[in-house]
């Protein structure tokens, strides 16, 4: 990505920013909206980067849809990248601010990967399990995927931990077909 270093600039400017007037779990919280309604739409980051759309008329599609659900450092941001003719970055920024906050905050994301959705009991469970191993808290996202059988399957930083049946029934297979015990007729 050609402007990722300045993504990172803009989005530790945006926290700085956020810090000094105490909101920046509210800016975190926007970016991480932005972050969403990005990688729901793809028309919409098309858009953004569009060289033909106008920059109006992508800050006019900007302020229809987060006027009054966003921060206002965050539709101050809107406005700066329309002055600096970078509006196709906010994607970007988004991004790199949410990793940013979370650095900032020691916050890590723990991706649990289960067969059926977390209930919120076992999902507070594996946040104190993440604090007790790792010392620091976790921002827990949770992907189904059916074809792990049952168990779970977590990954926090370059960590992870499978005990999915899946796994199970793999190693099973693999100490079958790695033994070499012939019966004797």
């Amino acid at each position: 990505m050609k402007d990722a270093r300045a993504a990172i600039r803009y989005a530790k400017a945006i926290l700085n920013l956020a810090k000094d007037s105490k909101e920046e779990t509210a800016v975190n919280d926007d970016m991480l909206f932005i972050s969403s309604v990005v990688s729901e739409n793809d028309e919409f980051e098309v858009m953004l980067k569009s060289p033909v759309v106008k920059i109006s008329d992508k800050i006019n599609v900007l302020n229809a849809l987060f006027k009054g659900k966003v921060n206002n450092i965050t539709l101050g941001l809107f406005h700066l990248l329309q002055d600096n003719k970078r509006i196709s970055m906010l994607p970007a920024i988004a991004k790199q601010y949410a990793i940013i906050y979370d650095f900032d905050k020691h916050l890590q994301v723990a991706k649990v990967t289960t067969a059926v959705p977390l209930s919120k009991e076992i999902e507070k469970q594996v946040l104190a399990k993440i604090v007790a191993l790792t010392g620091e808290k976790a921002n827990l996202e949770n992907e189904i995927n059916p074809t792990i059988l049952g168990g779970f399957i977590l990954r926090v930083g370059d960590v992870q931990y499978d005990a999915s049946i899946s796994n199970y029934l793999n190693e099973l297979k693999k100490e079958f077909d790695n033994s070499h015990y012939i019966p004797k007729i």
